[in-house]
C-alpha cells in the first residue's frame, strides 16, 4: 500500500510527456452528411432536386413558375412598324347636320341657291374634301366631284389611333392591351383590404401569365403581385393550331370575346391588334370564311331601321377586305377607340393596322371568327348582310 502514491506519481510523469491537444480540437463539430446542405443554383425546381436545397433565389423562381411566370422571362419579340402605314391621301370631315346640300359653285353654296343634291338624312355621314375656303359667311368644302358644300361639319384628323404588333416569332405567353385605363391590384378582387399598387394606362401592352376567377369575374396576372380585371384588357392567346379546314398555314383569327385580330403565317403568329366588331344585334358572324374581294378604298352606306333613320354613308374607307357578305375587315377613321363592339358587323381597325393586314392578305385567305365566351349567336338565320 505504501507504493500507491509512487505509482500515481509515475503515471502523472508519463502523461506529462505525451503531446498536448488543443482545446479547440475538442470542440470541433462532427461533419454532417452532405445531402441537403448545398443551395441549388438559381433555377426553377417544380420537384425535389434531391441533391440540393431549392431555397433563396430558386424558391422565388419556383414560386413564380407555379404562378405562370416563365424562366427566364422574355420580352415580346416584335419588329419595328412602318409609321407611314397609318397615312392616307384623303381629308375627311363629318356632317353634323342631319341633311345637307351640295352646290355647283362657292357662291351658290354661300347663298344656298341651286342645290345639286341632298346628302342625308343620316346620323353617320363622313365625306372627303380636297380644299376648304374660309369666308366671312362661314367655312365651305370643295368635294372631289367639284361640288361645294357649306361647312356643316367637323374636320376629322386621322392619327394612328392604335398600333398593333408585328412579331419575329410566336410569343410564349398570352399578351394584350388595356382597352381603358384601370387600377392594378396586389391580388385579384375588389376586397377593401386588397391595395391598389399601380395604374395601367389605356393601350398599355402587358403579358398575361395567369388568370383566375374571383366572385364571377376573371382577373389577369400581368406581373408579380399585379392583377387587373380581364374585362379591361383585350387579350391575345396565341394558338398556332390551324382552324379545321385551313390547310395552308395562313389565316386571320378574329376573337370576338377579346376584340383582337391575329394573323398567322406558316402556322406562326406574325401580327396582332385590337379591333371593334359588330355590336348587338349586328354581331360579326362566327365561322370560317375566305376573303373574296379586296378594295384599297371603298364607299360604304346602308340602313337597318325600316324608316332608314340610322342611315350611314362613309366615303373612302381604306383597306377593305370582304369576307362574309357585306362584312369586311377595314380601317375606320371615324372610330375614337377600339377593343369593344361598335360596328354593324364589320371588323374595324386603325388605319395603319388595316394597311398591314391588307398588304399581307390575298383573295382566298382564310378568316376565322370565333367567340369562346359563347355570347355571340351562331345561328346563321339571324344574320343579315352586315355593314360597316
Amino acid at each position: 500500500m505504501k507504493n500507491i502514491p509512487l505509482f500515481f506519481l509515475f503515471l502523472s510523469l508519463v502523461f506529462s510527456l505525451l503531446p498536448s491537444r488543443s482545446v479547440t480540437a475538442q470542440n470541433t463539430m462532427i461533419p454532417e452528411a452532405e445531402h441537403g446542405e448545398v443551395l441549388c443554383a438559381p433555377d426553377v425546381y417544380l420537384s425535389d432536386p434531391g441533391d440540393c436545397l431549392p431555397l433563396g433565389p430558386s424558391q422565388i423562381l419556383t414560386e413564380l413558375a407555379r404562378q405562370g411566370f416563365p424562366h427566364p422571362t422574355q420580352p415580346l419579340a416584335v419588329l419595328k412598324r412602318d409609321n407611314s402605314l397609318g397615312q392616307v391621301p384623303f381629308l375627311y370631315y363629318k356632317i353634323t347636320e342631319y341633311t345637307t346640300n351640295t352646290y355647283s359653285s362657292l357662291d351658290g353654296a354661300i347663298s344656298k341657291s341651286g342645290a345639286l343634291r341632298q346628302i342625308g338624312p343620316g346620323d353617320l355621314i363622313y365625306l372627303t374634301y380636297i380644299d376648304v375656303e374660309e369666308t366671312d359667311r362661314g367655312t365651305y368644302f370643295l368635294l372631289p366631284s367639284g361640288e361645294w358644300m357649306p361647312g356643316d361639319g367637323t374636320r376629322v384628323s386621322t392619327p394612328d389611333l392604335f398600333r398593333g404588333l408585328e412579331f419575329v416569332r410566336t410569343p410564349r405567353t398570352a399578351f394584350g392591351w388595356a382597352v381603358f385605363g384601370t387600377d392594378v391590384r396586389s391580388s385579384p378582387g375588389y376586397a377593401y383590404n386588397i391595395p391598389v399598387v399601380g395604374a395601367l394606362p389605356k393601350h398599355a401592352l402587358v403579358q398575361v401569365y395567369n388568370a383566375i376567377n374571383v366572385e364571377g369575374e376573371e382577373w389577369l396576372l400581368i406581373g408579380p403581385d399585379e392583377w387587373v380585371p380581364a374585362r379591361q384588357v383585350g387579350v391575345v392567346y396565341p394558338n398556332t393550331t390551324p382552324p379545321a379546314g385551313v390547310t395552308n398555314g395562313r389565316w386571320i383569327d378574329i376573337d370576338l370575346a377579346e376584340q383582337t385580330l391575329t394573323v398567322y403565317e406558316n402556322n406562326q403568329l406574325v401580327f396582332a391588334s385590337l379591333v371593334a366588331t359588330g355590336m348587338e344585334p349586328y354581331w360579326t358572324r362566327p365561322g370560317l370564311f375566305q376573303i373574296y374581294s379586296m378594295k384599297e378604298t371603298e364607299n360604304m352606306s346602308g340602313a337597318f331601321e325600316a324608316d332608314r333613320s340610322d342611315y350611314y354613308y362613309l366615303e373612302k374607307v381604306p383597306y377593305t377586305l370582304y369576307f362574309d357578305k357585306a362584312r369586311a375587315i377595314h380601317g375606320a377613321y371615324w372610330r375614337t377607340s377600339l377593343g369593344y363592339e361598335q360596328s354593324h358587323g364589320c371588323v374595324n381597325m386603325s388605319i395603319g393596322d388595316a394597311a398591314w393586314v391588307f398588304n399581307w392578305a390575298s383573295e382566298g385567305d382564310w378568316v376565322y371568327v370565333h367567340d369562346r365566351s359563347g355570347n355571340t349567336p351562331d345561328d346563321p338565320a339571324i344574320y343579315g348582310d352586315g355593314g360597316a
